[in-house]
């Protein structure tokens, strides 16, 4: 699944050619992805204007100019390319492994200037909706998240309130979207790696100073990724449309075994399953 920087790599990708576009056409073509398509999908986005495209959390928000926000989530294998000018292109400027399949090409945007941007997915987990604006804060998938990690609400005061008492590992309150928003699995164990805090130390038990490491280390973590996009990603691009990650950085995911990139420790990378996921940490340094 992809995670914060990935959606936002390819938001700003998206950006340049969606941000101020009128939709001139919009082909549906089929009823559904991981959900059926909202009703008069292609009449009600036929001709607006895309007013801003943001994020929150790990959905692409394009605020359009009838008081409605197309909300799109890419699920696992979602990804969009922009055709128009010289050369096809994916967002964030990710080239393309292999010719994108047209089965999976599921929904296509035309706009009024030119570019066209199309929405593949070949596993269909991906997902759009239509959700009023002025709304949009009380619908389901937002009600109740927590603040954006990038954002001024995220901080060491929030953690220690949401924390207090707590017996859940920290790296399973991390994960929890009303804690705060849009964290997923790898960059949580690269930010307690950073932080040498242990995902398994109840949440309630990490003192204010450390906190405040944790809240920093995430966010250098977060804000590297998104730098790295336009060229890590574009390395690690699947052929069947699948995003990469920051993968020419980690320190801890994915290296079970190896050994810790913490100076001078000594320790190895192991690995745990925490509700379900992996989890890499080094035992010698994060406590």
């Amino acid at each position: 699944m992809p995670e914060l920087p990935e959606v936002e790599t390819v938001r700003r990708g998206l950006q340049p050619v969606l941000e101020g576009a009128r939709l001139s056409r919009v082909e549906q073509r089929r009823p559904d992805l991981r959900f059926p398509l909202p009703e008069g999908f292609v009449q009600r986005l036929t001709g607006a204007r895309i007013e801003a495209l943001e994020r929150r959390a790990k959905y692409l928000l394009a605020r359009l100019d009838r008081d409605e926000t197309l909300v799109m989530h890419l699920g696992m294998t979602g990804r969009f390319e922009i055709e128009g000018g010289p050369c096809r292109a994916r967002p964030g400027e990710f080239a393309l492994a292999a010719p994108a399949d047209p089965k999976h090409a599921h929904v296509v945007f035309h706009t009024e200037a030119g570019p066209v941007v199309t929405f593949f997915d070949p596993r269909r987990f991906g997902y759009m909706d239509l959700i009023e604006t002025g709304k949009l804060g009380d619908h389901a998938w937002f009600a109740g998240l927590g603040p954006e990690p990038l954002g001024p609400g995220f901080g060491a005061a929030h953690l220690a309130s949401e924390l207090a008492g707590r017996r859940q590992a920290i790296k399973t309150l991390l994960l929890d979207q009303r804690i705060v928003a849009g964290l997923g699995n790898i960059y949580v164990c690269e930010a307690l790696w950073r932080a040498r805090i242990s995902p398994l130390k109840p949440g309630g038990e990490i003192r204010p100073a450390a906190l405040k490491t944790l809240v920093q280390a995430v966010r250098e973590v977060l804000e590297e990724a998104i730098e790295a996009g336009g060229s890590t990603l574009r390395d690690y691009a699947s052929a069947d449309g699948a995003l990469g990650y920051f993968q020419h950085s980690f320190a801890a995911y994915g290296r079970e075994g190896e050994p810790c990139r913490t100076p001078r420790c000594r320790g190895a990378i192991e690995r745990a399953v925490q509700g379900g996921r992996s989890t890499f940490f080094c035992a010698t340094c994060q406590k």
